[in-house]
């Protein structure tokens, strides 16, 4: 972990499965993101972006998580057709 970032401990329940099939066991991952997220989360639910504060919360976690990961990861070439995009799609979330 890098003490110059935000650190974070996300875990995950499955608490429903509607084929009735067994709940799978929780899932505890521990990150760093050089963003305080719970802020990110503040602003995007006052934009509305989204129907729910619920749903703006999922969406800005996943999107700090996932983006974290790709620039870690920058050099993969995995990243290589998405990394524009997500660039461009980034400004254009923080000029709404």
């Amino acid at each position: 972990m890098n003490s110059k970032y935000n650190h974070y401990k996300v875990t995950l329940e499955h608490t429903h499965n509607p084929k009735g099939d067994e709940l799978q066991e929780a899932v505890s991952i521990e990150f760093d993101n050089h963003d305080n997220i719970f802020n990110i989360i503040k602003i995007l639910q006052e934009k509305n972006l989204f129907s729910s504060d619920s749903e703006t919360a999922e969406f800005a976690i996943g999107l700090k998580m996932f983006g974290e990961v790709m620039l870690r990861n920058r050099e993969n070439p995995l990243f290589s057709e998405l990394s524009p995009a997500f660039k461009e799609f980034m400004m254009k979330l923080k000029s709404t």
